[in-house]
């Protein structure tokens, strides 16, 4: 059990470099053999310990040489600028895994991320809509991504598909929807039509709440 009384609840966006259906949540190598991407949060019920986050925006870019696993990967954080210095603090308290209990996320990104460049503090665009497949981030001049619906290749229709993950790290159960990325911080890198997941989630010391 972890000591520290924190707790996120909102919106999780996770868009990447592979194909359609994250392949890390089918502990499968990425489809390039790499990871670049980003997560990202609209916190609409938050805090840690005594500091209240709610309404804070946050995101991380990411970059693996191999599957996440297998670590060495490098992270930037991207913090909402509205942030207070507490708050701020509160943020890199729970990324720092040290106050979540193994095999939680925080705590997994720990052990697996080598190199944190440098956060930044931007304004943050944040829009949701999990049912709709469509999503948009900006992180004002480092990060950008939108989402949209995946088509059908033959008839242009939206495509809808589920992951279900009842015992997931990350997330129980997301949207998988298409995205495009263009992040130009410390890890730059540009995709079209990649893999989107859209999640509503509570992350807590002990893990997926919800």
């Amino acid at each position: 059990m972890a000591a520290s009384d924190w707790r996120l609840e909102g919106e999780w966006i996770k868009n990447c470099n592979c194909a359609f259906g994250c392949p890390c949540d089918f502990n499968a190598p990425p489809t390039n053999g790499f990871c670049k991407g980003l997560v990202g949060m609209r916190i609409t019920k938050g805090h840690f310990e005594g500091t209240e986050l709610d309404g804070l925006c946050f995101a991380a870019t990411v970059d693996f040489p191999g599957a996440l696993h297998e670590g060495n990967g490098k992270m930037q954080p991207i913090i909402d600028e509205r942030a207070t210095p507490e708050q701020r603090q509160a943020l890199f308290n729970i990324f720092s895994g040290k106050h979540s209990a193994e095999g939680t996320m925080f705590h997994i990104f720990s052990l697996i991320v080598t190199t944190i460049h440098d956060p930044v503090f931007v304004p943050f665009e944040f829009a949701f809509d999990k049912n709709g497949r469509v999503a948009k981030l900006v992180a004002k001049g480092v990060l950008e991504t939108d989402v949209e619906p995946i088509k059908n290749p033959v008839t242009g229709a939206p495509h809808r598909i589920q992951v279900v993950m009842p015992e997931g790290f990350e997330h129980r159960g997301a949207e998988v929807a298409s995205s495009d990325i263009r992040s130009t911080g410390a890890i730059k890198f540009e995709t079209k039509g990649t893999h989107s997941s859209l999640a509503n989630v509570v992350q807590t010391p002990d893990g997926v709440a919800a």
